[in-house]
């Protein structure tokens, strides 16, 4: 297991914005993993309040690190804008994002990464949502640990291992235990007949017809299919369980970007009350900022909190140990990896 304080988060002075050097001509150039139905109407909106011209690439967070990695200090890219804390440590833990000024930090300290190279967006929590009419809810463990036992979803249960939030509870897994925990669980939800899922749109239209009873998956999810009309509930395990994890998504500003004005006014603009009320209206992620509408239909934000596991986000940059344990569980597809 890597050290809990990377070597590369020693207090590091970021320049103003005022005195960075003029940005390089050209587009801003966004990588990002969140969807396109949330990105691009963001994205649109930033055109519009600034006249900067973006481009963006779309692409899960594993196959962005992967071509930053290629890309090297060639990279166009000037800001990464990614699904997961695993995938923002890494990049941080890589040196591949700059320091952020102070000015940009002020935000709830559970959540601000020690290495001050990204910042966190939105909160997603870990659920099991289940049918209520299927599933008695008293069947359900107080251990995400012990759900491969329940033998009423032997074969009923479904599960994204490729999709990067599923990525960052297991890597919370094996902080909270180590690799052997993480290795014999999904050897044991394999076991019980899991299905595994491409997309949590895939999984989540599942269990609305019946081919599976519940699924593990994030809050916002739920309750946008609960909107849709689906007749989903949630249940959550004991405090401090890693299935409660509150996953973020984040933002950091490349160092080899040539447009670091630009990208700091971008992530920036996504921390802004009208980006942050726009997701939780359309995603019904939960927003890091006063002033922005939270989702209703869940729990209060302080109340999930109280339940997540507390570990230090700067903690999941061990992505790569992750993705190999899957790998080693046939259960990242190539197109993932």
């Amino acid at each position: 297991m890597p050290p809990e304080t990377p070597a590369d988060t020693a207090r590091v002075v970021a320049l103003p914005t005022s005195q960075l050097p003029e940005d390089a001509e050209g587009p801003l150039v966004v990588y990002t993993g969140r969807s396109e139905g949330l990105a691009a109407p963001l994205i649109q909106r930033f055109r519009e309040r600034t006249g900067l011209e973006v481009e963006v690439r779309y692409a899960d967070d594993a196959a962005l690190l992967a071509m930053l990695a290629a890309e090297g200090y060639r990279s166009p890219a000037d800001v990464l804008w990614g699904n997961s804390a695993g995938a923002m440590g890494t990049a941080a833990a890589r040196n591949l994002l700059t320091v952020l000024p102070d000015s940009m930090r002020v935000l709830p300290g559970q959540f601000v990464p020690i290495s001050g190279r990204w910042l966190p967006l939105t909160v997603r929590f870990r659920v099991l949502a289940y049918a209520p009419d299927r599933v008695d809810k008293a069947a359900l463990p107080t251990s995400i640990i012990g759900l491969p036992d329940v033998a009423v979803l032997n074969g009923r249960l479904g599960w994204t291992p490729a999709y990067s939030s599923f990525q960052d509870f297991l890597t919370a897994v094996r902080l909270e235990g180590n690799d052997n925990v993480a290795a014999d669980w999904l050897d044991a939800m394999m076991a019980s007949g899991a299905k595994a899922y491409a997309s949590n749109e895939q999984m989540l239209n599942a269990l609305a017809t019946g081919a599976i009873d519940a699924a593990l998956i994030n809050h916002h999810h739920v309750l946008l299919a609960n909107e849709d009309g689906a007749d989903l509930a949630f249940h959550t395990f004991a405090a401090g369980d890693p299935g409660n994890l509150g996953t973020v998504t984040g933002a950091g500003v490349l160092d080899t970007s040539a447009r670091q004005r630009a990208a700091r006014q971008f992530v920036s603009f996504l921390l802004s009350a009208e980006a942050q009320t726009f997701a939780a209206e359309n995603t019904k992620e939960i927003p890091v900022v006063a002033g922005a509408e939270v989702p209703s239909g869940y729990l209060t934000f302080e109340a999930a909190a109280e339940l997540a596991p507390r570990l230090d986000v700067e903690r999941f940059r061990d992505f790569d140990g992750t993705l190999a344990l899957l790998r080693t569980k046939g259960l990242m597809p190539e197109a993932a990896r």
